[in-house]
């Protein structure tokens, strides 16, 4: 590629590592700051405006982010997102918190060098440069060896210009995706919402009234009991993993003790399982002889607020005493019932389709993005 040139990243301008900012440090109000893990949850490309505080003898005491530098992670939780970096195009200065780097006097244009940063072609490098599984860690001696193309100044902001321009199409797409995706949720929920009111004729049950077995057979388990390719384990959050034994065998509805979905509801609080699983101490097990009103009380408890049966603030707890005060409306006539449980499975059903459509759509413009950057180092943009 004509006039570009190849340097190693510690050729240009200079380093310096952010000092630790504990998150007890942060305050609603006070001197601008960022730390490393808002990088991956809070900003895409540009460190735009701060969302972190602290008070002025934190900020004194930190290396300050200044207008055209460029910021990026030296810990994270996979090699595939170390490095993440950032540009910095504000005028107020940011106190930088322990495990960022900041990369200043490069003389070049910063959100050039931060998408070079974040695409395809140094993600193997940053991995490299990196070490660590379960928390990872770059090695900034390692990074500095990282060889990074340069063209010059003028075509960098042609570059910066067509991928801007390029991403921008890129995240109207997501956005439609994800506005789409939670118009669907929402759907869903509407429905389950009138399905579930009571009505003329309806009954009110606790859930010792209608299951077989309400005990909540529970045991605290350690990662230590876990085996890959055996019993499926379920936890409060809903995650499937894999253990050595198993407590029952059957079919059961299991049901969050908690965990933020209590509230956020982002998993489901009660959901089916089969055959046999192990369940750890922080979920409930139901037992149903009748499939249809198992169903329907999964559905019911994904529908109605738990709030008034949640103990606890700062980790909310579903308790089994409280579980079982829970009332539940439900037809008397179980043709009735039968007949709600159908409609909602077909819903369900065709909100899933819908979910892994926009779900894929929202990936691909991950992966569109990957392309444009692909593209513009390699000389094609």
């Amino acid at each position: 590629m004509s006039g570009w040139t190849t340097k190693k990243l510690g050729e240009i301008g200079t380093i310096v590592r952010g000092k630790g900012i504990r998150r007890s440090e942060t305050i609603s109000k006070g001197m601008p700051c960022i730390r490393y893990g808002e990088i991956y949850t809070s900003y895409d490309i540009l460190l735009d405006e701060p969302h972190s505080f602290v008070a002025k003898e934190i900020f004194d005491a930190c290396p300050h982010i200044k207008h055209g530098d460029v910021v990026f992670t030296l810990t994270g939780e996979n090699k595939e997102e170390i490095a993440k970096t950032l540009a910095y195009l504000g005028n107020e200065e940011i106190a930088a918190g322990g495990d960022l780097a900041i990369w200043k006097g490069h003389g070049f244009n910063a959100k050039f060098l931060a998408y070079v940063m974040n695409s395809p072609q140094l993600l193997k490098a940053k991995a490299l440069a990196s070490n660590g599984d379960i928390i990872v860690h770059a090695s900034l001696k390692k990074m500095a060896e990282i060889p990074i193309p340069i063209p010059p100044l003028a075509e960098q902001k042609r570059i910066v210009a067509k991928i801007d321009a390029a991403f921008e199409k890129i995240d109207r797409l997501k956005a439609n995706a994800e506005k789409n995706l939670a118009n669907a949720k929402e759907l869903f929920q509407s429905a389950l919402d009138e399905a579930m009111r009571p009505k003329k004729g309806w009954v009110e049950k606790r859930l010792p009234d209608i299951s077989e077995n309400n005990d909540s057979k529970r045991v605290p388990i350690t990662k230590n009991q876990r085996e890959p390719g055996s019993i499926p384990y379920y936890g409060a959050s809903g995650i499937v993993d894999y253990v050595k034994d198993y407590i029952f065998d059957g079919e059961y509805l299991l049901v969050s003790e908690d965990g933020a979905n209590l509230e956020s509801r982002t998993y489901p609080i009660a959901f089916p399982i089969t055959g046999k699983s192990w369940v750890n101490n922080h979920a409930h097990i139901l037992e149903f002889k009748n499939g249809d009103v198992q169903a329907y009380v999964e559905f019911y408890l994904n529908a109605i607020s738990l709030k008034d049966f949640i103990t606890g603030t700062a980790q909310p707890k579903l308790t089994q005493e409280n579980l079982n005060k829970i009332p539940i409306h439900l037809p008397s006539d179980h043709a009735k019932l039968s007949e709600i449980v159908r409609r909602l499975k077909l819903i369900k059903v065709k909100l899933e389709t819908l979910q892994q459509n926009y779900a894929r759509q929202i990936a691909d413009c991950a992966e569109m993005r990957q392309a444009i950057l692909r593209e513009a180092f390699e000389g094609r943009l």
